[in-house]
C-alpha cells in the first residue's frame, strides 16, 4: 500500500542518514582516514549483498506463511533464518579476517591505507554476526508488512546512534585520537553501536507477536 511504501522510504531513508553521517565525520579523518573509510564501506556493502539473499528470501517465506495464516511455520522459518544470517555472518567474518592483510593492495597501493584498512576489517569482520542476524530480521518484518514499526525503529537507532557519533567527532577535532585509533573509534561506533542498535530493537520486535498479522494485508 500507499502507506506501507512511505514507512520503508522512511526506514531507507535513516539508513542513508547514517551512512552519509559516519562519511561527513570521516571526513575529519584526513585524506588516508577517508579513503579507508569509503573502503570499509565498500567491503560493508559487499557483505551486505551477500546476507541480504537470507533477507530477501525472508521476505518471501514470511509473507507467503502469514498470507496461509501458518504462524507456525512463520516462526519455524524465521528462528531458521537468524540462525543461518548469524551463522553466514561468522563465516563471513573469519574469511574477511584472514583476507585483511591482503585487501589494501587490491584497493590501491598507499601503504597508509594499507595498514588502517587491515585493522578497520578487523573490527568490521568482529560485528558481521550481528550485521547478518540484523539483514535477516529485517527481511522478516519487511516480509510481515511491519513497515511503520521499522520506520520508527529506524528514527529510534539514529537517535541511540548520534551520541557516539559526536563523541567520536568530539575525539578527532580536539586531537584526542588520531589516524588508526580514530578510524577505529568510528567504525566501532557506525558497526557496534548503530548495528548494534537495529539488532536491539529488530530483536524486540521479533521476540513479540505483534508483527504477526496472518491473511490480511497492513494497513
Amino acid at each position: 500500500s500507499a502507506a506501507s511504501g512511505g514507512w520503508l522510504l522512511v526506514r531507507t531513508a535513516s539508513l542513508r542518514a547514517a551512512i552519509l553521517a559516519t562519511v561527513a565525520v570521516g571526513a575529519g579523518l584526513g585524506v588516508t582516514g577517508l579513503a579507508t573509510l569509503q573502503i570499509a564501506l565498500t567491503l560493508f556493502s559487499t557483505v551486505a549483498f551477500v546476507l541480504d539473499a537470507l533477507a530477501i528470501a525472508g521476505q518471501a517465506l514470511v509473507g507467503h506463511g502469514l498470507g496461509a495464516d501458518d504462524v507456525p511455520r512463520v516462526r519455524a522459518v524465521s528462528r531458521r533464518l537468524v540462525q543461518w544470517g548469524v551463522g553466514l555472518g561468522v563465516i563471513l567474518g573469519l574469511v574477511l579476517a584472514a583476507l585483511s592483510p591482503l585487501l589494501g593492495p587490491v584497493f590501491t597501493g598507499d601503504p597508509g591505507i594499507h595498514r588502517m584498512l587491515t585493522a578497520v576489517t578487523l573490527v568490521l569482520a568482529v560485528g558481521l554476526p550481528v550485521a547478518g542476524y540484523v539483514f535477516v530480521l529485517d527481511g522478516v518484518l519487511i516480509g510481515a508488512g511491519d513497515a511503520r514499526y521499522l520506520a520508527l525503529a529506524g528514527l529510534v537507532n539514529l537517535a541511540i546512534y548520534a551520541p557516539a557519533l559526536i563523541l567520536v567527532a568530539w575525539l578527532t577535532e580536539t586531537g584526542r585520537v588520531a589516524g588508526t585509533p580514530a578510524l577505529l573509534a568510528l567504525w566501532a561506533a557506525f558497526g557496534l553501536v548503530y548495528i548494534g542498535a537495529r539488532a536491539l530493537t529488530l530483536g524486540l520486535r521479533a521476540r513479540g507477536d505483534r508483527w504477526i498479522v496472518t491473511g490480511v494485508a497492513r494497513a
